[in-house]
This record gives structure tokens, C-alpha cells and sequence, in this order.
């Protein structure tokens, strides 16, 4: 595989790593980033090492060029990484909190070679109080990683010790960011924002350990500042006669200040609603603040060539999100992996929808099965249950698996609540690891009623969920609108140019080969004009194009993997989401036969 990087790379200085404050939903001026060198090592056995001769950059995976290490974590080996951290114990009222972004995929962290927190799952955040744990002078911050990747069923995306088609490099160890802060003992530790768009209300809780008294200030641009005071752990009711909706051409929030106590923290919201509505065409529609809305996706991964899992600098996460927004696409499907929250609050503040997949897990997966055979099943309507007598054909044998499966939905959708850019939540794709779609989706309502959800994204359907969700890359498009969900094309296109010297695999995988960018634009034109936009008038009311970039042997994306071109005419791309967008809310379009 040759070694591709972005611009980003130059701009990465191991001294001040993805500096930016990682949570932006709930921001205290007390923070120390903890990314930079550390010390690191792999052993065959689960005590520490007695010595740690290697140096990792934090937070970049050991498998990636930039953590500087470029070795595979495998099953049955433990990473390990060591620093010290100069702190002075806190006085009695203050505590120190030790948060990880996510660690790939069972940490266990120990101050001082005490464990002070152990946590399974490689795609959420964690964090413990290390206060009891610290001496004066220099801490000895210590963790130990296991990675399985795809030879068990945890979750793990498109990760793979053998990659290639569609699955990529498997990446291990911490692949975010490092941090501490100082809080009170009793602080803020969540904060919940329940919109009500219709109502013209906000639904505001705030969580401590202690209920205490609460002071939030509002405010917003062009707009007087004003406060309400209530209790945390007991619901506030914020109304907004007047407010200012958000949306994707307009991405107003609304900024929270909020004082509990000795604790001080700020944050943010918006006002939105995503639902589906009858749409003058009579065909079911996604709506977004009571107008028809048409998405129009593209599928984006969020790898990188130098640094797979973690983008090189948070202007890299930015210009992906921007670009494409220039390209006329205003939805990103955020595919089998979660993204840092600083991802998210950049699709807040710049005006991104983003459908959320959950991260896919569950045994080795039977291709013959879940991709070949289901897409002709698919293509002929012919159903397929996901119960347990079809378990092991949707590789969902291990009842821990289903549990983790479950715990993993809860604390997703807890991490994300608050951001308005998220619309739709994605439980399963393509059977990967599928069982009881139903119930997921069941599960999801419960924890968040605000939000779609696209239960089955594919195929292998149970007639559940918000969305009659397709996917066509071979055969012919074939759908019936139905009277209760809406019809979304969920992937579509694959269209695949290999470009030298911006191709890091001789191998080529995709969907359909082009041989020039411009024969790749007339066949996306085609595309468009004989298939998709005659779905969309039929009654589709979103779209997902794959993908945003390439991929190591997945040379499908509108750019390459090295984010250095643009392989379909933007032109051409600008034009054609237009026209869509013009079908898919029932306004007057043309067709363009000259377009190119």
C-alpha cells in the first residue's frame, strides 16, 4: 500500500495536537490536553511492562503513519502507553476529572498503578474522577489496550485485519483526544435540551450529582440576553415566541450559559424538526421545520490516509463538511463509525444534516449471504426475517454481543442528543450484524423521540422504522411509495476512477470503472437523469451518493483519498443536487439534457 497523506499532515505539530476543546456541548475554561508524545509498547501479557521502548503521538492509532509507530495491534497482544502528568492535588472542594475521547476498543487506565477505570467499547467516551489517586509532584498515567477487531463480535465498523474491497485498514488503541479538567464536587454533568418546534419551547435539564440550584442565560445573535433560574436534576421550560429556526442555509444557535453552584460551563442548541410529512405530491416526505426538505447525502467514512480514524487537524474534519456543501449536498451519512464530537458541533455551526449510523458488530459476516444473495432478494421483494432462528446467517450468535449491541444504542444517543445536524439514527445496515431491528428501533424511539430512524438501512426490511430505506448499485431501481414511511435511497453510484499517484492500493474496487474524470462526470450524469431523478419524482425523498472520498481499494469517492481532487465536474455535481432538490420538494425543475 503506498502512503498517501493530506495537506493536513504539514499542519500537525506534536506539540500542540488537536488542540481545540474536544466537547463543545458543555465547554469549562479548566482543561488540560494531554495529546502529544507518549511512551508506548506491546507485550503478550496483561501486567505492565518493564519497559516502554517505544514513543506514540497521541491521539493517533499505532497502525497510522502520524502516531510515528506504524504496527498492528492483534488479537491477544496489549498496547500499552505511559506519561506523567506534573499536578498538584486539588484542594478539598475541587475534584479532577480524566476524560478519553474513545479508545480502541478495552482500556484500562491506571494513575499512579492503580486502575482507576476500565471501559469496553472503541467509539464513545469515557472519563473518571482520578482525584484519590493522585500524589504531589509527577502521576504516572498508564493504559492498557486490547483490540480484537473483526475475529470477535464487538462492534467495529468496516475495521479489518485483512482489508481490502470495501473494509479497511483495523485501527486500535486512542484515536481521540486526552484530557482533564478541574470541577467542583458538585458539577454539571450533562445537559439535555428537548426541543419543542411547534410549541415554541425548550425542554432544558441539567444534571448533577446533588440537585442544587441553577442559573441559564440565553442568548443569541440579535437578540436580548435573558435568564431563567430552576433546580438541576428537574426540568426548565425555556419559551421562544419568536424564535429563529435552524437550518441547513441558515445554522442559527442558540448559546447557554449556565451556573450551578461553584460550576460555570456553556453550551448551545437550536430549534428544528425533522419528520415526515404528505407532501403536495401526496407521496410521504422528509420534512424539516413543517417544509418538505430533500437530503441529498453523500456517505462519508471518515478515514484518512496518514492517520485513518482521526482526522490529521480539526480544520481537516472542517474542510470535508465544507466541500461538501459546495458541492450542493446539504446531508452527510456518518457510515459504521463515530465521529468526535467536534464533528458534529462543526455540522451545527456550518449547516450539515447527518444521518448516524450505530456501529456495527457481530461475528464474521457471510458475503455470499448479507451482500450477494440480499441484494437479489432485495431486487425480487422477497422478505427476510432478522429472528433468532436466522442468527447465524446475520452472524448475531452471542448474546453479549446483542447486550453490548443494545448498551452501545443508549450511550450514542446520550453522547449526541443535543445536536441539532443529527436527524436520522441508523441501527443496522445491510444485515451487518442485525438482529431484532424492531426492537432497536423501539429502543431509540424511547430514548429519543426527536429523531428518525432508518431501522433496516438496505435491506433485510421488517416493515419498521420511519424510512423505506434502498440501496441500488446493480439490477434495476424498483420501490412502491408507501402511505406511512418515507422512500430514501440510502446508497447509490459507487462510480470508481483510480488516479495514479493519488491512489494508495494497485488494486481497484468499486462499482462501476471509469478511466478519466471526464468520462467518470458523463456517467454520473447518466446516472442521475435516467434513474435517480426519476425515483425522486416518484416519490424518494432523499439520497446518499458513496461516497466522499476513496479508500484505500475503494476508489469511489468524489475526492481521493488524499483530498487532493475532485474526480466529478463540481459544476456538474452543483447542477444535479439542484435539480434534485427541486423534484424531491415538489417545486418546478428542468431537466438539463445538455448538462455536463
Amino acid at each position: 500500500m503506498i502512503q498517501l497523506q493530506t495537506k493536513f499532515s504539514r499542519q500537525v505539530d506534536e506539540h500542540n495536537v488537536l488542540p481545540e476543546y474536544p466537547r463543545p456541548s458543555l465547554v469549562r475554561t479548566s482543561y488540560l490536553n494531554l495529546n502529544g508524545r507518549w511512551e508506548c509498547a506491546f507485550s503478550k501479557t496483561p501486567e505492565i511492562p518493564l519497559s516502554f521502548d517505544l514513543s506514540i503521538l497521541v491521539p493517533f492509532s499505532p497502525e497510522c503513519q502520524l502516531s510515528g509507530v506504524s504496527r498492528q495491534l492483534k488479537p491477544g497482544e496489549y498496547l500499552w502507553y505511559r506519561r506523567t502528568i506534573p499536578l498538584a492535588k486539588p484542594q478539598q472542594d475541587k475534584r479532577i476529572l480524566l476524560h478519553f475521547g474513545a479508545a480502541d476498543h478495552t482500556a484500562e487506565v491506571f494513575v499512579n498503578r492503580i486502575s482507576a477505570v476500565r471501559h469496553c467499547g472503541g467509539y464513545l467516551p469515557f472519563s473518571a474522577d482520578i482525584t484519590d489517586y493522585l500524589q504531589e509532584g509527577d502521576n504516572e498515567l498508564i493504559v492498557r489496550i486490547q483490540d480484537e477487531s473483526n475475529t470477535s463480535w464487538h462492534a467495529r465498523g468496516k475495521q479489518s485485519l485483512k482489508p481490502g474491497g470495501m473494509f479497511y485498514t483495523a485501527q486500535s488503541g486512542l484515536w481521540q483526544t486526552v484530557w482533564m479538567e478541574i470541577v467542583p464536587v458538585n458539577y454539571i454533568e450533562q445537559i439535555f435540551y428537548h426541543t419543542d418546534y411547534d410549541q415554541g419551547l425548550v425542554h432544558l435539564k441539567v444534571l448533577t450529582q446533588h440537585s442544587a440550584p441553577v442559573e441559564c442565560v440565553i442568548s443569541g445573535k440579535d437578540m436580548e440576553p435573558f435568564c431563567i433560574n430552576g433546580m438541576t436534576n428537574s426540568e426548565l421550560i425555556v419559551s421562544l415566541p419568536d424564535f429563529h429556526p435552524w437550518t441547513p442555509e441558515d445554522p442559527f444557535l442558540y448559546l447557554v450559559s449556565l451556573k450551578s453552584g461553584a460550576d460555570r460551563v456553556s453550551s448551545y442548541f437550536a430549534m428544528r424538526k425533522c419528520d415526515i410529512q404528505t407532501a403536495p405530491d401526496g407521496t410521504q416526505r422528509f420534512y424539516l421545520n413543517n417544509k418538505p426538505y430533500f437530503q441529498a447525502g453523500v456517505l462519508d467514512q471518515g478515514y484518512w490516509p496518514e492517520s485513518l480514524y482521526t482526522a490529521p487537524t480539526d480544520e481537516a474534519l472542517i474542510a470535508d463538511i465544507s466541500r461538501m456543501k459546495e458541492l450542493g449536498f446539504n446531508m452527510l451519512r456518518k457510515h459504521a463509525k463515530i465521529e468526535p464530537e467536534r464533528f458534529y458541533y462543526h455540522c451545527d455551526q456550518l449547516g450539515m444534516l447527518v444521518w448516524q449510523d450505530m456501529v456495527n458488530g457481530g461475528s464474521a459476516y457471510k458475503h455470499w449471504f448479507v451482500t450477494y444473495l440480499a441484494t437479489l432478494m432485495n431486487w425480487n421483494h422477497i422478505s427476510f426475517s432478522d429472528d433468532e432462528k436466522h442468527a447465524g446467517l446475520l452472524s448475531r450468535l452471542h448474546p453479549e454481543g446483542k447486550d453490548e449491541f443494545r448498551r452501545e444504542i443508549t450511550e450514542t444517543i446520550a453522547f449526541l442528543y443535543n445536536h441539532p445536524s443529527i436527524v436520522v439514527w441508523v441501527p443496522f445496515n445491510e444485515g451487518w450484524g442485525q438482529f431484532d431491528a424492531l426492537a432497536a428501533c423501539e429502543q431509540i424511539r424511547t430514548l429519543d423521540s426527536s429523531r428518525l430512524v432508518d431501522h433496516a438501512s438496505g435491506w433485510f426490511d421488517q416493515k419498521g422504522g420511519d424510512i423505506l430505506s434502498l440501496h441500488y448499485y446493480f439490477l434495476k431501481l424498483k420501490f412502491k411509495p408507501e402511505s406511512k414511511r418515507a422512500a430514501a435511497l440510502t446508497e447509490f453510484g459507487g462510480y470508481s476512477l483510480s488516479i495514479p499517484g493519488h491512489s494508495c492500493c494497485k488494486k481497484v474496487y468499486g462499482y462501476k470503472k471509469f478511466n478519466s474524470t471526464g468520462a467518470l462526470t458523463y456517467g454520473y450524469i447518466d446516472l442521475i437523469r435516467q434513474t435517480i431523478l426519476p425515483a425522486v419524482k416518484k416519490g424518494i425523498g432523499a439520497t446518499v451518493y458513496t461516497q466522499l472520498s476513496d479508500i484505500e481499494e475503494e476508489t469511489n469517492g468524489i475526492y481521493t483519498y488524499d483530498r487532493e481532487i475532485c474526480k466529478i465536474d463540481p459544476d456538474t455535481l452543483r447542477k444535479w443536487n439542484r435539480a434534485l432538490k427541486e423534484a424531491g420538494e415538489c417545486k418546478t425543475y428542468a431537466d438539463h439534457p445538455t448538462d455536463h
